[in-house]
């Protein structure tokens, strides 16, 4: 039971990291991101709602207030990086193999979440 206490947490922890981290940057670069996102073929108006998402999304799967809101917030972050995994693809720079990982990493937590 430890272990899998340990995996969901770590594992969470990554999610949880790489969401925040790229809110803050879609906060303080959004210029930056807003042509990421053109580039992309999205539109830049997604750049700020994306970014509160995903807050929201880490406070949901982190705080376990309620199952069903975690149930969605997985749900949408699988969107979220199923979505940057073909854009990327498509794109040919390179970014399908963090959001492949952050795929996987997803999945994992998820899993282990179930088993606790």
């Amino acid at each position: 039971m430890k272990i899998n206490i340990l995996i969901y947490w770590i594992t969470t922890g990554l999610v949880s990291t790489l969401m925040l981290a790229s809110a803050s940057m879609y906060f303080i670069n959004t210029e930056e991101v807003k042509e990421i996102f053109v580039r992309l073929n999205y539109p830049a108006y997604l750049v700020i709602p994306l970014a509160v998402a995903k807050i929201l999304a880490v406070i949901a799967i982190v705080s376990r207030w309620s199952k069903t809101l975690k149930e969605w917030a997985y749900v949408g972050l699988l969107i979220d990086f199923s979505l940057a995994f073909f854009a990327h693809y498509e794109a040919q720079d390179g970014g399908h193999t963090l959001a492949a990982f952050a795929i996987m990493t997803l999945l994992i937590s998820y899993l282990f979440e179930k088993r606790l």
